[in-house]
């Protein structure tokens, strides 16, 4: 991943699709900052100003900069969206 680039995974505890993106990130030893909307409710509201929806898992994509950082791309979905998310991480 591009040493300017930040991942944020929004996931809940009971959805697969959320599980495998996590055992992939590790495995992969790539960092993200997790956020588990099903322990703080008030995350929901932030995935959905993100994504425009209450679906998991969500991929936030955030490029750092002098004022901040600044989200560059989001994908709902871990399996339908993977080789997009893979060229973000600099793995495909």
């Amino acid at each position: 991943m591009d040493k300017g680039m930040e991942l944020v995974l929004y996931t809940r505890p009971t959805c697969s699709d959320c599980q495998d993106a996590k055992a992939y990130l590790a495995q992969e030893n790539i960092p993200y900052e997790h956020k588990d909307v099903g322990a703080d409710p008030a995350l929901e509201e932030d995935m959905k100003k993100i994504s425009g929806a209450k679906i998991v898992p969500v991929f936030a994509f955030y490029k750092k900069g002098l004022f901040g950082k600044k989200l560059t791309d989001n994908f709902i979905g871990f399996e339908r969206n993977r080789d997009e998310i893979l060229r973000l991480l600099d793995r495909k």
